[in-house]
């Protein structure tokens, strides 16, 4: 009887290592989940900004009339004037 009460024992401290250690490994996992959140967030927002930074380059190079982006500089140009005739309009009235 003694000896299954010591085996008994000697398992319920082998499941509360086994507790503690898993607790502590979910700890950690649980800080490297929301590191790796905090950095994929960052580069979200970067990735963001040099879309917005990348968009308003080519913009410019549409504007100042480079051969790639002619077209795109014509649509731009009339896009503008529409809107001015539209102001102008609006004033007139």
């Amino acid at each position: 009887m003694t000896e299954s009460i010591a085996i008994l024992e000697k398992n319920i401290q082998k499941l509360i290592q086994k507790l503690a250690q898993l607790e502590h490994e979910n700890k950690m996992l649980k800080e490297q989940i929301n590191s790796t959140d905090q950095k994929v967030s960052n580069q979200k927002s970067e990735m963001e900004n040099l879309k917005i930074e990348m968009e308003s380059l080519r913009l410019a190079n549409a504007l100042l009339g480079s051969d790639e982006n002619k077209r795109e500089t014509k649509l731009k140009i009339n896009l503008l004037i529409r809107e001015i005739d539209y102001c102008i309009a609006e004033l007139s009235e």
